[in-house]
């Protein structure tokens, strides 16, 4: 799959939302934003950007995480992912290079098809302090294709969907500027916001398939 018809890539968001919603997840799930070609109104969507809000693991059960040491070889189980969720979803348990389970990768698993051309973001701040400090980071490194998209539409926050943004998005309503205007709406100044939103664009046009970002604020 290289692309979405934008009916389809709207059917798939509400989709994952549904899954975040009825579902056993890893980690505790409190925002889902899109952001990207699907807010801007584009058909079709060469990938869908997404992102989650997550929050720390809280009340799980640590005693279990030799058990799944033993079983699959994965350590944190039950301390930075659920162990409900692993005992439901083992196929979908990830580990990160140091084989401790990867809150990110677990929900990329679970959430999102190998070949699907969707991009998660996976972060404890919210969408928009995110942005904030991803910003800041990226113009003090001059590393501008880590800026994160300021255009972006809430779907889902505390348990409760938006219906209202899935219709805007069904019927390309939302209106944003350029992602260089959008920078230098919050900041950046003209001649910096061109090249970040060049380098963002040149970043995510060599991106194929899934892929997720985890990030810690």
């Amino acid at each position: 799959m290289t692309e979405f018809a934008r009916a389809e890539a709207v059917d798939r968001i509400e989709r994952l939302v549904e899954t975040v919603a009825t579902e056993t997840m890893p980690v505790p799930i409190r925002e889902i934003w899109v952001y990207g070609d699907l807010v801007l109104g584009l058909d079709p969507v060469e990938r869908l950007d997404i992102y989650l809000t997550k929050d720390l693991l809280f009340h799980g059960d640590g005693d279990r995480e030799e058990e799944f040491h033993e079983s699959h070889g994965v350590e944190g189980i039950g301390k930075t992912v659920s162990a409900e969720w692993a005992d439901e979803h083992p196929e979908y348990i990830r580990a990160n290079p140091n084989g401790y389970a990867a809150p990110e990768k677990c929900l990329a698993a679970h959430l999102v098809g190998d070949e699907e051309p969707i991009h998660l973001e996976i972060c404890n701040a919210s969408f928009e302090d995110n942005v904030t400090q991803r910003l800041k980071g990226a113009m003090a490194r001059e590393n501008y294709e880590q800026v994160l998209d300021p255009r972006g539409a809430c779907l889902w926050i505390d348990g409760q969907r938006s219906t209202d943004a899935f219709e805007k998005l069904r019927n390309g309503e939302f209106v944003f500027p350029t992602l260089a205007e959008a920078l230098s709406m919050i900041g950046v100044d003209d001649g910096e916001a061109e090249q970040a939103a060049d380098a963002v664009r040149d970043y995510r046009e060599r991106q194929a398939g899934a892929t997720v970002r985890g990030d810690v604020v």
